[in-house]
């Protein structure tokens, strides 16, 4: 496994895949190799049928998930080994379309408020103001900070994509506070893994999953659960509320079809409640009455 693990790996790094999607190639490989306890260049497409039952029966993955597995085993047939790879065999499964949880604009101040240091303070209010990612968070540096402008650069987003995001004078004057109290600077990393010592390196990812369940509990949010992305949810769906084209969140949040962005239509209360329900219109003859 060792020498496919190489080819695999010279393989994505030659088609200028992702950092991540290459981890998360080799790491699905490697896990569908261990539960046959065989190379996985001696498996075929009943093998992948049967791990596609065993993520769904056994592991309860998401259709999502269970699609990026089957991804990563196609591109290891088709690309690495250089082997026909047929859809209608191993296909893939439906997937499921559910709503994201909104916060009201309410919630997502007493969101921010509850953050147990002013270190997470600042990381909740950039995820929300500035519709990043999580780990587009983890990446951002004071150099991307464009305050003549006020842009925020956002560097390697998804599918390798540069953006500007918005950059609100609050802010602004958050993030200019959260400077001064960082006490090493030289990284230029504007969320440094240790802000409190060398900050040589950039958060974890894990580090704003944390802080969202663990600030929403702090603020009684509690009907909900909360991550990094639902700030990016909300946020989206606040601007459409508030009066903004699709078209210009779409470039905000740094979507590739316009198809992502128009699901807030959905979620968005001035489009919700735009029309009157038919039933506002019937003329009945009597009203309920109360259970006795």
């Amino acid at each position: 496994m060792t020498h496919l693990r190489k080819i695999i790996l010279e393989e994505l790094q030659g088609r200028h895949y992702s950092e991540g999607t290459t981890r998360y190639y080799i790491r699905h490989v490697e896990r569908f190799a261990r539960h046959f306890k065989r190379s996985p260049d001696r498996l075929g497409p009943q093998h992948i049928r049967e791990y596609q039952a065993y993520l769904f029966t056994k592991r309860k993955l998401s259709p999502g998930s269970v699609t990026t597995h089957l991804c990563a085993l196609r591109f290891f047939y088709i690309q690495t080994l250089k082997r026909p790879w047929s859809i209608s065999d191993t296909p893939y499964p439906k997937k499921t379309h559910r709503l994201p949880t909104i916060l009201s604009q309410e919630e997502v101040a007493q969101l921010i408020d509850a953050a147990p240091t002013p270190f997470y303070r600042t990381i909740l209010m950039t995820l929300y103001a500035t519709a990043v990612r999580n780990a587009e968070l983890t990446r951002l540096k004071v150099s991307d900070i464009d305050s003549r402008r006020m842009v925020i650069h956002i560097p390697g987003g998804k599918g390798r994509q540069d953006r500007d995001g918005m950059l609100s004078p609050v802010l602004l004057e958050e993030l200019r506070a959260h400077w001064r109290r960082l006490r090493k600077k030289s990284s230029g990393w504007l969320f440094p893994g240790n802000p409190w010592h060398s900050g040589d390196q950039p958060i974890n990812t894990k580090t704003p999953r944390h802080a969202c369940p663990y600030a929403a509990g702090r603020a009684g949010i509690n009907n909900k659960r909360v991550y990094p992305h639902v700030l990016r949810h909300c946020f989206a769906t606040h601007m459409l509320e508030a009066g903004a084209d699709l078209y210009t969140i779409q470039i905000l949040l740094g979507h590739h079809d316009l198809k992502e962005t128009a699901r807030y239509l959905h979620l968005s209360q001035r489009h919700l409640h735009a029309t009157a329900s038919p039933v506002d219109s019937w003329v009945l003859k009597g009203r309920s009455q109360p259970e006795s």
